[in-house]
């Protein structure tokens, strides 16, 4: 399961690679046809796509995170990414050791950890999967997606 944009959703029905299962009220023209702006399609063969990964990115972790502080839950403030377990005392780049926080915070704890600073986390962080990161871009124009992103029944 991937999103991908329309263009790509029309240029693979022409190919006859997809099946279109919804679609918008909006129509594409062209030239030669009209047809229904494509919501959501179907692969008509099986493409193994085993990478369900999010990609680690300053984006993705602000995403996870919600713009907010991991420290004080502030959202205003310039946002940093702050090593839980510094890379100095051996801490690494990956998904549970690292969170969004505000530069007074991220100043404050400096080279410590969260415990030896006194500031405890608001949320442990956890890698996110495909699917919760998909659900950071479903808004109500796109409530057609619901169903097949597992955030309501079929």
């Amino acid at each position: 399961m991937t999103i991908t944009t329309s263009k790509r959703a029309i240029c693979l029905f022409f190919l006859d690679k997809v099946d279109v299962v919804e679609t918008y009220a909006d129509l594409i023209h062209s030239p030669s046809r009209i047809l229904p702006l494509p919501s959501i399609v179907k692969l008509k063969d099986y493409i193994n796509y085993n990478s369900m990964n999010v990609v680690l990115s300053r984006k993705n972790i602000l995403l996870r995170d919600k713009h907010q502080c991991q420290y004080c839950a502030n959202k205003s403030n310039p946002l940093t990414i702050d090593h839980i377990i510094p890379k100095e005392r051996g801490g690494s780049e990956s998904w549970d050791n690292l969170v969004t926080a505000c530069q007074k915070c991220n100043r404050k704890k400096g080279n410590r950890t969260p415990e030896e600073a006194n500031m405890p986390l608001l949320k442990y962080p956890q890698k996110p999967n495909r699917i919760h990161y998909f659900q950071h871009f479903i808004q109500e124009s796109q409530s057609s997606w619901k169903p097949y992103l597992f955030l309501e029944a079929f």
